[in-house]
């Protein structure tokens, strides 16, 4: 075999090598895998998650919460009205007045559904009245002398609530009340030219029933921080003396703070 077809034949086998080189090089490139670029990461799937049917404005769970605030009470009734008709004779030389109180409680919210609770309570009320006279004579009006009778009377509120939810935080409520009697008092000031000449207090819890029974009522806004307001109306049912000598009931105006824990 001479050098020019030596040569020759290692030429062809040469462009037949490369051309498969070339070939497989090309069919690898098709699938080539992309070039790895660090330690791979997990797709992170949201966690399923159990949402409550419940609005923010019901409870969650039983709560428990304290209540402060002031209320103005009154006394309503025959007994009541037959001292303004007999005050009308007066030329204004009686009037009467609502006294002011305190109010302070506890109580706890047992939800009974996303718009629905039961809230027992327990709590101190100050209830009462005011009646002020005066001599109703023109040629005595120097002596500037007055008369004023105010009822002091303590309770222990038990009121049993229902509320409902009108929206977030919003609600209304309603339900029963017995008030035990804690204390009851008169206390009786005179004065005259400027100066007191009388201030007593008398005993006068024995000639009231030691139960009151009542309707309540009223509207609040809880606020997510656990605070809240409320204003409500007592309404009493059962006449006070116990020896039926008089008619006349409660009725007490509430305003008050809140906070739920």
């Amino acid at each position: 075999m001479n050098t020019k077809r030596l040569f020759g034949r290692l030429a062809a086998a040469t462009l037949l090598i490369s051309a498969f080189t070339t070939a497989s090089e090309a069919q690898v490139q098709t699938h080539r895998v992309p070039a790895y670029t660090g330690p791979a990461k997990a797709r992170s799937v949201p966690a399923t998650r159990s949402y409550s049917t419940s609005s923010s404005s019901a409870t969650d769970g039983v709560k428990f919460g304290i209540r402060a605030g002031a209320n103005v009470s009154d006394w309503s009734g025959d007994a009541v009205n037959s001292v303004m008709d007999l005050a009308e004779y007066t030329n204004g030389a009686v009037t009467k007045e609502m006294k002011p109180g305190f109010y302070a409680g506890l109580y706890a919210t047992l939800p009974l559904g996303p718009r629905f609770a039961i809230e027992p309570g327990v709590g101190y009320s100050e209830k009462g009245t005011v009646l002020n006279g005066r001599i109703p004579l023109e040629q005595f009006d120097f002596l500037n002398a007055k008369v004023t009778a105010t009822a002091r009377m303590a309770y222990l509120d038990i009121p049993v609530l229902a509320k409902a939810y009108l929206t977030d935080g919003l609600y209304v409520y309603a339900g029963p009340q017995a008030s035990v009697l804690l204390s009851g008092k008169a206390r009786v000031k005179a004065s005259a030219l400027g100066f007191s000449a009388f201030n007593t207090d008398f005993d006068i819890k024995d000639q009231f029933r030691p139960v009151d029974f009542s309707v309540v009522g009223g509207l609040g806004y809880q606020f997510q921080s656990g605070f809240g307001l409320s204003a409500g109306y007592d309404y009493g049912l059962t006449s006070l003396d116990k020896n039926n000598n008089f008619d006349a009931q409660n009725r007490v105006i509430k305003a008050s703070l809140n906070y739920s824990f």
